[in-house]
């Protein structure tokens, strides 16, 4: 296939970025969406041109690295895939790819499409963790019962990868999506139910202190996730918040 790519190009996070357009040619159908940049990029070295950058590391649909905006639609036009698993057979031979950064104020550029996530990992060091008794006095996770509904539903909620794409999708820029997930991961299981207060208290906070909007309940957030992180999770995180500010500790 031969294509056009107008790709989104920003030396650094203060400098003004612009769309700028390739072409490649000879893209195989087979090949996945990073692959065909990975042609790109080596053609411009070629040139002496600078490649463009952009976050990639398993390849495998699973650390969310490859956090791609292409043509409108967070990792491309597919369902439950990242970007790394959406392959050229989803294009036409001649067509015009348009592929951009997230767009997000907590997610900003960092250069082209690669762009600073740490907000994230902020939510997660605010309360989406365990404290563990390290002393001797452990207890065998598997020797604890949980019911198989909690068990699956807790897993369906760790399934999150923390790609971003919920907040691609959504119109405010909301993470909701992905901090319910965080946070009903480990509100469903007995190892969390110590810290189940402060936790989503505190990521909560930290989310808003980040600079992420507001959910509107659209859905897109859902649709779009990899994942399939269900919108139940966020019905749960509501819950869990207004139990934790009715009924502090």
């Amino acid at each position: 296939m031969n294509l056009t790519l107008k790709i989104w190009r920003q030396q650094d996070a203060n400098s003004k970025g612009a769309m700028h357009t390739y072409e490649v040619s000879d893209i195989s159908e087979h090949m996945s969406f990073l692959e065909m940049l990975d042609v790109l990029n080596e053609g411009l070295v070629a040139k002496g041109e600078s490649p463009v950058a952009f976050d990639h590391d398993c390849r495998e649909g699973i650390c969310g690295m490859c956090s791609l905006y292409i043509n409108g639609e967070p990792h491309g036009p597919d369902r439950a895939i990242t970007t790394c698993q959406l392959h050229m057979r989803k294009f036409k031979d001649g067509e015009t790819i348009h592929i951009e950064p997230w767009r997000a104020k907590a997610f900003p550029v960092i250069k082209d499409l690669t762009v600073d996530r740490s907000s994230f990992d902020r939510i997660i060091q605010a309360g989406g963790y365990v404290s563990v008794n390290t002393s001797g006095n452990t207890q065998d996770a598997n020797a604890i019962p949980i019911p198989k509904a909690d068990a699956d539903n807790a897993f369906d909620a760790a399934t999150c990868i923390g790609c971003g794409a919920c907040v691609a999708a959504c119109k405010n820029a909301s993470a909701m999506l992905f901090v319910s997930a965080k946070v009903s991961q480990l509100a469903l299981l007995p190892q969390g139910q110590v810290e189940r207060k402060d936790r989503v208290m505190n990521m909560v906070d930290q989310m808003d202190k980040e600079g992420f909007g507001n959910c509107t309940n659209t859905g897109a957030c859902s649709i779009e996730c990899p994942k399939e992180i269900s919108l139940d999770n966020i019905a749960r995180m509501n819950r869990e918040f207004l139990i934790a500010s009715v009924l502090p500790e």
